[in-house]
């Protein structure tokens, strides 16, 4: 299948932020997700294990941290929200790799999963249709300037959204890439 004309990222239609640095031992921009992080559960094969992360450079007056994957290029007409993990502390700068597991072992104290896409807390690896083009996953980690977003984990990630609108200071993205 010939791939069709890229969806852009949600946060080009967002207010404009700075930008901070992410880095991780497992995903890089452009580079194919290893099987750990392509979805078990989805029936891809995987581990649905999400990503060692690391960031650095962010604003001084950062409360806290959203950190959020999205796949803009999944075929609803609305992307893909893989994980949404909220309020993890202004002093946690690293998630270690297997965070995002739906039993929330290992979170920062405060911190909480929001149910992605697939019905499920914590973060749900790639899975984009057999024999599509390559899909984009966002993995997004927002500086955010209160210490609680203000939602809970009923919340859908798109509601999260709408709370980061008003609240970000500034974004780090890694984007990898994955087809099947």
């Amino acid at each position: 299948m010939s791939q069709p004309k890229m969806p852009p990222l949600p946060y080009e239609f967002l207010p404009e932020k700075p930008w901070f640095t992410v880095e991780s031992t497992d995903v890089a921009d452009g580079v194919t997700l290893s099987l750990p992080q392509v979805s078990g559960v989805m029936g891809a094969g995987g581990q649905d294990v999400s990503p060692q992360l690391s960031w650095a450079g962010f604003p001084a007056e950062t409360k806290s941290f959203v950190v959020t994957c999205f796949d803009p290029d999944a075929p609803t007409g609305s992307g893909f929200w893989h994980w949404s993990l909220v309020d993890v502390p202004a002093s946690v700068t690293e998630l270690a790799s297997g965070t995002g597991s739906p039993d929330g072992k290992g979170l920062p104290e405060g911190a909480f999963h929001v149910r992605n896409d697939a019905g499920i807390p914590g973060y749900v690896g790639a899975a984009p249709p057999e024999g599509h083009y390559a899909h984009r996953y966002a993995f997004v980690v927002h500086a955010v300037g209160t210490e609680k977003l203000g939602v809970d984990e009923n919340v859908s990630p798109a509601v999260v959204g709408f709370h980061l609108f008003s609240n970000t200071l500034a974004r780090a993205i890694v984007t990898p890439v994955y087809g099947r």
